[in-house]
C-alpha cells in the first residue's frame, strides 16, 4: 500500500503531473499483464506490444477486452497461484454465465483505499454511522467494498445487508445511521416506509446511491433523486463500479459527476468504431484499473454508456469525472425504427406519480424491430392510456403497457435467488 499512500491526493494533481504518474504505473500494470497473464502474454506478442513504450497516446494501440473474453477465456485471465488469491466473486458474463474474478490480498487493501477516498469526498467521516443495504455475501463484491472504506475512514458499519423493509426500518429506529448506501429506488421505498411507521430519519444526512444513476445527461437530478432526498431530507451521492474493474467514481460534495483517482485507473470513451471520443462525447466507458494484481486488465469494455468531464471541479480536484450511466450498450432497444435504452424508460416511468413499481420486458419482433412490453403496479388508479401515452411523450414509440398487482411486480423485480433487484428482462431471440 506504500504506493498508493504516496499519491494519496493525487486527484488534486493538474493534468500533466496526473498524466506522469499514470505513465509511469501505466507501463508497471503492462509489465505485470505480460509477466503474469496468460491472455495478455499471447495478446501482447500477437500486436507487437512492448509495455515502456506504452503512452496515454499510444494506449488505443491495445486491442479491447470485454466480457465476452472473461467468459471464454476465464482462467487465462487470472494472474495469481493458488495460495495468493484472498476472495473470489463470481460475475454475469454476456450470456449470463458467472465468470470468476479474484483477488490478492493487495487487491482487496486497494479497493478500501479507493472507497476510502471516494466516501471520504463526499462527506463521510469516522464521526458517521453507515447502514449498508446492500449484500456481503453470495459472491459479491459491492457490500465488502463499501465495508472496507468506511472502515478504512474510521466510520461505524451497520451490516444489515439485503433485508426486508421492516428490518431496516428497525435498524434506523434502534441505531440512527447518518449514512445510508443502497440503491436508489430500494432507498426511495425505504423512505417511503419509514415515514409510513413515523419513524425518524432525522439523523440520516447523506444517502450513497449504487447501481442506478442519480442525474441525466445534462447532470440535472432526476426524478428517483428528488423523491429520495425529498423523502430522508439527505443530499444524495452517485457511485459507480463494477466487479471487474475494482475501482469506484463517485461524487464529491458538489455532486456532479464520479471522480478518476489517477492512480487507480485510466478510463477512456469510445465510440461505436472503438475511437476515442473527446471529453463531453458520448460513448461506451473502457477502464484499465492499475495496479490489480489477480486479474488485472488493459483497456476493458464495460457496456456501459457515460462521458467524460475534464474540466476542474469546485471542490479542487483536478482528475476527470465520470458523467451519469446514460445506458447499457448490450440492452440497446430497437422499437418501431426508434433506438430505446431501458433508462430512458426508467426515468419515464419515475416521472408519473401514479407508477409505485415497474419492470420491462424486451421480445423479438422481427430482425428489424423489437416489441417492448411494460409491466407497472400503481399506488392508485389511473388508466393505461395515460401511462402510454406520458411513455410515448418521452420515448417517441408508445409500448404494450400491463398493470399488475404490487406483489406480483416486486416478486419478479426481488427475486430471492437473485443478488441485486431486475427490473429489463430481455427474451430476444437472437441473444
Amino acid at each position: 500500500m506504500k504506493l498508493l499512500e504516496c499519491y494519496h491526493r493525487s486527484s488534486f494533481l493538474d493534468l500533466s503531473c496526473a498524466h506522469r504518474l499514470q505513465t509511469r504505473l501505466l507501463r508497471r500494470h503492462l509489465t505485470y499483464c505480460q509477466s503474469a497473464s496468460v491472455f495478455y502474454a499471447k495478446l501482447f506478442k500477437k500486436h507487437g506490444i512492448m509495455p515502456r513504450r506504452v503512452n496515454l497516446d499510444n494506449l488505443q494501440d491495445i486491442p479491447l477486452t470485454d466480457k465476452s473474453c472473461l467468459e471464454r477465456l476465464n482462467d487465462a485471465f487470472i494472474a495469481l497461484p493458488q495460495e495468493s488469491v484472498a476472495d473470489i466473486v463470481l460475475s454475469s458474463g454476456t450470456t449470463g454465465a458467472p465468470t470468476q474474478i479474484v483477488y490478492s490480498q493487495h487487491d482487496l487493501d486497494r479497493l478500501a483505499y479507493n472507497e476510502e477516498q471516494s466516501l471520504t469526498a463526499c462527506g463521510i467521516t469516522a464521526c458517521d454511522r453507515v447502514l449498508l443495504t446492500c449484500t456481503m455475501d453470495r459472491c459479491f463484491i459491492a457490500g465488502l467494498a463499501y465495508y472496507l472504506g468506511a472502515k478504512k475512514i474510521g466510520a461505524a458499519c451497520i451490516r444489515n445487508g439485503l433485508n426486508s423493509l421492516e428490518s431496516h426500518a428497525n435498524i434506523i429506529k434502534l441505531m440512527a445511521p447518518s449514512v445510508i448506501i443502497g440503491v436508489p429506488s430500494f432507498l426511495r421505498k425505504l423512505g417511503t416506509f419509514v415515514h409510513h411507521k413515523k419513524i425518524s430519519v432525522r439523523s440520516v444526512k447523506k444517502l450513497v446511491c449504487i447501481g442506478e444513476p442519480l442525474r441525466d445527461k445534462d447532470m440535472k437530478p432526476l426524478a428517483v433523486t428528488r423523491n429520495i432526498e425529498n423523502i430522508w431530507g439527505a443530499r444524495a451521492y452517485s457511485t459507480y463500479s463494477s466487479s471487474e474493474i475494482v475501482t469506484t467514481f463517485c461524487e464529491c460534495d458538489r455532486q456532479n459527476g464520479g471522480h478518476l483517482h489517477p492512480e487507480l485507473a485510466i478510463a477512456e470513451i469510445i465510440d461505436e468504431r472503438g475511437r476515442r471520443v473527446k471529453p463531453g462525447v458520448v460513448g461506451e466507458l473502457v477502464v484499465t484499473p492499475l495496479g490489480i494484481e489477480g486479474m488485472p486488465l488493459a483497456r476493458f469494455r464495460t457496456g456501459d454508456i457515460s462521458f467524460m468531464m475534464e474540466e476542474p471541479c469546485a471542490c479542487g480536484r483536478q482528475s476527470p469525472r465520470l458523467g451519469p450511466i446514460l445506458a447499457r450498450k448490450q440492452q440497446m432497444l430497437k422499437v418501431k425504427g426508434t433506438t430505446i435504452y431501458p433508462l430512458a424508460v426508467y426515468a419515464a416511468l419515475d416521472e408519473l406519480p401514479e407508477v409505485s413499481d415497474y419492470y420491462i420486458t424486451v421480445f423479438s419482433q422481427d430482425k428489424l424491430s423489437d416489441r417492448l412490453k411494460v409491466t407497472v403496479s400503481l399506488h392508485h388508479s389511473c388508466s393505461v392510456s395515460r401511462i402510454v401515452d406520458a411513455l410515448a411523450v418521452r420515448l417517441r414509440v408508445a409500448p404494450q403497457v400491463v398493470v399488475a398487482s404490487t406483489e406480483e411486480v416486486r416478486r419478479v423485480i426481488y427475486d430471492p435467488s437473485l443478488r441485486k433487484p431486475v427490473r429489463f428482462f430481455d427474451r430476444r431471440k437472437h441473444l
